[in-house]
């Protein structure tokens, strides 16, 4: 391996006692911030697990402030360096302009680390992401998404499109980011909720997009955009079959288990949470460098304020999440048996690199996320060097996972710190360095690289790759092949999907059909009927083009795997007719106390229904009260109430309901649910009249207070 040298600052005295930091005693003779350590130095400071190595792959001054990768699909890394961070907070440039740059690493000796670095594209502001496609890259750089391309061969770019404008600008830490290319077409990028009218250069016709509260997707192959699940941060991922994963802060791993086109199919859901917390480890981890000085004083400064005020709240310095980044699934062929699809976070305050190992909920349509049984009381890197700022992750095409550490000394935004603290801290400390490590197994398998290696590559070569060991490698084939629009390889890929013994095969040659153009809905029919749940759930969700697959689709409402059921349950309510609402309801009886499958329901236009309460009463649902099935009579009342369709009818019977249970709760639930949806009071008269009726005939005095309170809100 090279020896890399760079110039480092001499910081005095490197010990840092947390107690006296906490106490307030710090030492003139302590620094309160501790100076850098090399390349070799900081891999030394690394406890890693044990079949595990970490080596150098590129540093400083190859690379500088990098904050993600990625590799093209002939094994060329291309970085983002963000040097205007964080200042781009408090002192932001012109629009487009900036410090950001991506540089290309070369590796000209093969000896497995970078001894050159081209300067891609540079003078842009707050550059967060980037993603091969077609012959170049594309980059997140809020306000855009923008294409660029070397024509010329040089390693530079000299063309730019712009692609989709209208993203939130402020705050680098929660703009646009995370371009991912998935198994379905789609490229997705987070946008952590932010607002924004989102416009497409290549559609000047389609409307602008409102983003708040959405994450983003599209297809360049059909020029396609809209709102997605959010909120994603600075971590994004998706398994295998299609599932996201987001990382945010403190929530180092949340699954986006309600996809957000099915939440907009209306606009009056009483929630638009799509995402949960999956991991059953809450908020600790183990790191081993102690609080940095301005946040143990900070922290110190926030709990005494609590304890005045009484609230009971506990601020810690350390050893909770509260940096996590740059969430990745692994998906490669290197690493030993037990390690694939599962997911490795940053965390840059703690230095360490947490993993999660994910397992489908055995009732529900979501993950588990647990703490690998050799990692509970540890994680799978920690560091020493405080220095250590792992920002995010890249499969290579070596199969290995590579790791983008910004390296600096201070990492958080100036803004949510007290200015006396920040006014002795040195935020250019860094700036100059940056480095990129391989993670590597001790024990290395033997694996043929006879295909991938080739510079090269066909068609033919590309449809072969959907059937590689490495999700990396099955990704790229599937990008190839959609980009070239080549028909003449639908033959071998329909081959690949009626024969191959591999669910991953099965699905990826199934959605290279799908963007080829090539699916008809026998094809559909087939998936429908997969042996594996996956590519049943896929299956359904293609179903929705093709009405004479509906049978087979409502087959799915009683799978035993979740996730089809749940996915079932959703793209039934693309239909919208009689037998919908009767197959809905029965789903509501077997899945009421399940929050994603009540959401999936109402959804939908015949979900959400008067007709599907009337269905519903005309079954056992409401001979038992539960607070799951009332939660539903809750929310259905705000929907009704929001679209003021038959809320008048939908009490009266409700009422009648009630009474003949002899439980009034049932009538109270729903009138929470209207009254949530009408903060501005009662519009419509008919219903008023019915409220008042119900009100004024009741003998419930809890039924009598609510209504009251409605009626004169």
């Amino acid at each position: 391996m090279k020896k890399i040298t760079s110039k480092f600052q001499v910081v005095g005295c490197h010990a840092f006692v947390a107690t006296t930091v906490l106490l307030g005693l710090w030492s003139c003779n302590q620094p309160k911030y501790p100076g850098p350590k090399t390349p070799e130095e900081s891999i030394k400071a690394m406890k890693v697990h044990p079949d595990f190595e970490v080596q150098i792959y590129a540093t400083e001054p190859f690379v500088k402030d990098p904050i993600a990768m990625t590799f093209d699909e002939k094994g060329n890394a291309y970085v983002v360096e963000m040097a205007d961070y964080p200042f781009s907070d408090m002192e932001p440039n012109p629009p487009g302009k900036g410090n950001g740059r991506i540089v290309y690493l070369k590796d000209n000796d093969k000896d497995g680390v970078v001894d050159e670095s081209i300067v891609f594209v540079e003078g842009i502001s707050e550059m967060t992401s980037v993603m091969a496609w077609k012959n170049g890259l594309l980059v997140t750089a809020a306000p855009d998404i923008f294409y660029l391309e070397d024509t010329d061969g040089d390693g530079k770019s000299d063309h730019k499109e712009v692609l989709y404008t209208g993203f939130f600008t402020n705050n680098s830490e929660a703009q646009i980011t995370n371009l991912t290319f998935a198994i379905d077409n789609w490229i997705y990028a987070s946008n952590h909720g932010q607002a924004g009218e989102i416009t497409s250069t290549r559609e000047a016709d389609a409307p602008p997009l409102s983003v708040g509260g959405s994450d983003f997707r599209f297809r360049l192959d059909k020029q396609l955009f809209e709102r997605e699940t959010a909120p994603a941060q600075f971590g994004q991922t998706l398994n295998d079959w299609g599932h996201r994963f987001m990382t945010q802060n403190t929530l180092h791993i949340q699954q986006a288990v309600m996809p957000g086109r099915y939440m907009h199919r209306h606009e009056f859901l009483p929630s638009l949470k799509g995402v949960e917390n999956i991991s059953d480890h809450e908020l600790r981890m183990y790191q081993v460098t102690p609080a940095p000085y301005w946040r143990a004083e900070r922290s110190r400064r926030r709990q005494e304020a609590y304890d005045q005020q009484g609230k009971g709240q506990v601020e810690h310095a350390e050893g909770h999440f509260t940096g996590a980044s740059g969430g990745t699934v692994y998906g490669g062929d290197a690493f030993p048996d037990g390690f694939y699809g599962n997911i490795f976070t940053g965390e840059v305050a703690g230095n360490l690199v947490h993993r999660d190992v994910i397992t489908p909920h055995k009732t529900s349509p979501k993950y588990v996320a647990s703490r690998a049984a050799e990692e509970k009381e540890s994680e799978f890197i920690t560091s020493t060097d405080s220095w250590f700022r792992p920002t995010s992750f890249a499969v290579s095409p070596d199969g290995n996972l590579y790791m983008v550490d910004m390296y600096r000394q201070h990492i958080e935004t100036p803004m949510s710190i007290p200015e006396d603290l920040v006014a002795e801290m040195d935020y250019k400390q860094g700036m100059d360095m940056g480095r990129i490590y391989r993670i590597v197994p001790k024990k290395k398998k033997n694996l043929d690289r006879s295909l991938t290696s080739k510079e090269n590559k066909s068609p033919a070569d590309y449809v072969k790759l959907l059937a590689h060991e490495s999700q990396w490698w099955r990704l790229q084939a599937q990008r190839k092949l959609i980009e070239s629009q080549d028909k003449s390889v639908v033959p071998a890929v329909l081959e690949l999907f009626n024969s191959s013994n591999d669910a991953r095969y099965r699905l990826h040659a199934l959605y290279t059909l799908e963007g080829l153009g090539a699916l008809n809905s026998e094809l559909i029919k087939k998936a429908l009927a997969d042996r594996h749940a996956a590519v049943r759930e896929h299956g359904a969700i293609l179903s929705e083009r093709y009405s004479e697959t509906k049978e087979a689709l409502a087959g799915l409402l009683n799978d035993q795997a979740p996730r089809v059921a749940f996915q079932a349950t959703l793209s039934l309510g693309q239909f919208n007719d009689a037998n919908t609402i009767n197959l809905l309801t029965n789903i509501l009886e077997k899945n009421s106390a399940d929050p994603w499958f009540r959401m999936a329901v109402l959804s939908s236009n015949a979900g959400s229904s008067y007709e599907l309460f009337k269905s519903l009463n005309k079954t056992a649902y409401f001979d038992a009260y539960n607070d799951d099935k009332a939660q539903l009579i809750k929310d259905l009342a705000f929907i009704l109430t929001k679209r003021d369709q038959s809320v008048d009818k939908f009490a009266k019977d409700l009422e009648a309901i009630s009474k003949g249970k002899n439980e009034s709760k049932w009538l109270l639930g729903a009138i929470e649910g209207m009254e949530k949806a009408s903060k501005d009071g009662l519009k419509n008269q008919a219903v008023k009249a019915t409220l008042q009726s119900i009100m004024e005939s009741t003998t419930d005095q809890g039924v009598k207070t609510k209504l009251s309170q409605l009626l004169k809100s």
